[in-house]
């Protein structure tokens, strides 16, 4: 008769023959050195046998292949009610709630080397439009930005500013 129990250490589940019973071995599977307990489930039965090698495929087994799937016993936890999220999500602060009514924090950069049309730089005008667009109450922050691009018409990397701006929207 044979003793099957699983591995403390990485729960792979092993049997061995009865006489094992208090012995110490090494789990084929993590290494580790476990001692074979007394009780277990007991089967009446040899071994189950390694699996043997599968054949050289052939163009109709590959074919087959992919409905042919390999029987794995895994064991997954049960839980009798939903698992809870790992990270929750706090409650905004009420003067939030009531300040934006419910609208999603929103981003837009302008950046200046966007804004020069025939040569005349409208990066005011621009960042005007948009303010005036989303409107004072909605604005949370404006940050400036500077940042590198390489422009084509001299072929060297440039260095320019812009801003970010964060809104509810």
């Amino acid at each position: 008769m044979d003793i099957v129990f699983n591995c403390p250490n990485c729960d792979q589940e092993l049997a061995v023959d009865q006489t094992g019973a208090g012995s110490q071995i090494e789990c084929p599977a993590c290494g580790e050195n476990i001692t074979i307990p007394a009780s277990g489930k007991v089967t009446t039965g040899p071994l189950p046998a390694a699996p043997e090698a599968p054949p050289m495929p052939t163009a109709s087994s590959i074919n087959t292949s992919a409905a042919a799937k390999v029987e794995l016993h895994l064991k997954v936890p049960v839980r009798d009610k939903p698992a809870e999220p790992l990270i929750g999500k706090p409650k905004p602060p009420l003067e939030v709630v009531q300040k934006g009514a419910g609208k999603k924090l929103r981003i837009h950069t302008i950046r200046r080397a966007s804004c020069i049309e025939s040569g005349h730089d409208k990066f005011d005008e621009k960042v005007s439009e948009f303010l005036q667009l989303v409107g004072e109450t909605s604005v949370i922050s404006i940050h400036t930005i500077n940042y590198e691009h390489f422009d084509v018409g001299v072929q060297k990397i440039m260095t320019d500013y812009g801003l970010v701006i964060v809104y509810r929207g």
